[in-house]
Parts: C-alpha cells; structure tokens; sequence
C-alpha cells in the first residue's frame, strides 16, 4: 500500500470468473489478488494481483441477485462479480469511499 493509503475493508471471496482470491478495498481503490489454499496443512498463498483499480476509474457498484447476493462493479469495459459475505455493506463502504451517492 502507498504512503496515506487505509484499508477499509478486506474479505476472502470468489469472482465469477477469476476464482478465489482476496478483495480489498482502500481509500484509494479496489484490489483482488488471487490466492491459493491447501486444506492438508491449513495453508493459504496469496498470488499475483490481478484486478487494481483506482476508485476514480470504478464507473458504477451494486448488489445483485436473489439468494446468492454479490458485490459487483464495472471499471473501465469489464464487470466484476463477487460472492462477499456482506454485499451490501461492501457496496455502501465503496460509496463511502468514492464520495458517490
């Protein structure tokens, strides 16, 4: 993280099409880095960042779904779609960031 940065939300999860990984949310932007996990020795890894997006760049946020709510966010052309314990409270902690209403 850059010098001034906070982390204000952070939460293991799955993205329809990238898999398992952590979302992060800062002040500053919205991250997803790729992790790996081994259940014979409790271990998880963390990869490569694949999504860094500054909040200016995130176009629009919301929830959607019936049963299985997600968090989801356009940046740029691409749509993600992420399976978060509180959607909700991911979608009104980004406005809170963005300064959105």
């Amino acid at each position: 993280m850059e010098e001034g940065e906070k982390k204000l939300r952070q939460e293991d999860c799955h993205e329809d099409n990238l898999g398992s990984g952590i979302l992060t949310l800062t002040n500053r932007r919205l991250a997803f880095d790729k992790s790996r996990a081994r259940i014979m020795d409790f271990s998880k890894h963390i990869g490569e960042t694949i999504i860094d997006v500054p909040l200016s760049d995130v176009k629009k946020f919301w929830v959607e779904g019936l049963f299985m709510k997600k968090f989801c966010f356009l940046a740029g052309e691409e749509t993600y779609k992420f399976g978060v314990l509180n959607p909700g409270g991911w979608a009104d902690a980004t406005q809170d960031a963005t300064g959105a209403e």
